[in-house]
């Protein structure tokens, strides 16, 4: 929905001295980081110790300065760099590109910059070497000491989130060219040094190890993360039980709750709906957009799994015969159905 443009007031900024000034529009979330850092410095420099205390600071500042945070003088090459990544994210095209190679320019250490350009680059074997030096970037900032130091807790510290980054758009790029155990490694590293995983990235692990056959990992995996209930977590942790112990009830009770969560999954796995040529940019819990994108890693290790696809379609005729049971008017089918055993890449 479109908003509407306010019209301008006739009242000065003074009219309303108590009232917070709107946020600024985040495009990207990495943006969000620029803020923190400067909440951090802001707190280590004017010694606040309290969360109130920081809060009172800040608000009094943002009204003061007309809604943003003070810019900061950087203090070393790599804040400048940071500064100039973050300017990168407000544009598009080739002024991002220009831009993030020009904070290399100012500091090689700035990881995200390289992460930038692999994002842009458009080309695997192009994006491959910036990841690298994204990693090797990001490793030479955090230090050995630090790095083994800080291991688990990398979220936690600004200066360690590209390395997370970096690492996992090279194990993305690697399962695309056909790298899987190698992919593979590069998740789990993001899971060895960020355990509660705020990137999510265990999803695709799960599925990933589902796909190279390394059951007994997965099985570590969901014992790391026992209380998830998202679809894509119930969907392979359902898979997973087929594949030990077949079609018993711990798996029917597994692909029972999968169902619940995300009802869309098996249309797309059986053929009934078809991928749309772009993926959507928000993925919502329970609608199609999260069955799809459990799917874009998930269809291998179902295509992979015997008999899978088959127990997954008995199960939805099950279902459909249960609603024609209850009330034949509520349920909509159509003349000629398609065939639920054949999957959609076939």
């Amino acid at each position: 929905m479109a908003k509407r443009k306010r019209k301008k007031s006739s009242h000065t900024k003074t009219s309303h001295p108590h009232r917070a000034p709107s946020p600024p529009v985040i495009a990207d979330p990495r943006q969000i980081e620029e803020i923190a850092a400067k909440v951090l410095r802001l707190r280590e420099e004017h010694g606040l110790e309290s969360d109130e205390e920081t809060a009172d600071f800040l608000q009094h500042l943002i009204i003061q300065s007309g809604g943003k945070l003070p810019t900061l003088p950087p203090r070393t090459p790599l804040e400048e760099a940071q500064g100039i990544f973050y300017r990168a994210l407000e544009v598009k095209g080739r002024r991002r590109v220009e831009l993030a190679r020009k904070a290399l320019e100012v500091s090689a250490d700035c990881a995200d910059a390289y992460v930038l350009l692999a994002e842009e680059a458009g080309d695997l074997e192009v994006a491959r070497p910036l990841y690298e030096q994204a990693i090797e970037a990001a490793e030479r900032v955090l230090g050995p000491e630090r790095f083994a130091r800080e291991a688990g807790r990398f979220w936690g510290i600004l200066e360690a989130r590209p390395y997370i980054r970096a690492l996992e758009g090279l194990a993305d790029l690697r399962w695309v060219l056909g790298e899987r155990s190698e992919s593979v490694t590069h998740l789990q590293e993001v899971l060895r040094v960020d355990d509660e995983d705020h990137q999510g990235v265990r999803y695709r692990l799960a599925a990933r190890l589902l796909t190279v056959g390394d059951d007994a990992a997965v099985r570590r995996l969901m014992d790391r993360f026992p209380d998830d209930d998202s679809a894509s977590w119930l969907y392979s942790r359902a898979l997973t039980l087929f594949r030990r112990y077949g079609e018993g009830k711990r798996s029917w009770r597994a692909l029972a709750q999968a169902l619940e969560a995300n009802p869309h999954v098996p249309a797309y796995l059986l053929g009934l709906e078809r991928f749309p040529r772009r993926l959507p940019d928000i993925i919502e819990a329970g609608e199609s957009s999260e069955a799809m994108d459990y799917l874009v890693d998930g269809i291998f290790a179902w295509e992979q799994t015997p008999g899978s696809v088959e127990w997954l379609a008995s199960l939805m005729d099950a279902v459909l015969t249960q609603a024609l049971d209850d009330d034949p008017t509520d349920l909509f089918v159509p003349p000629d159905p398609p065939n639920l055993i054949r999957p959609f890449w076939q």
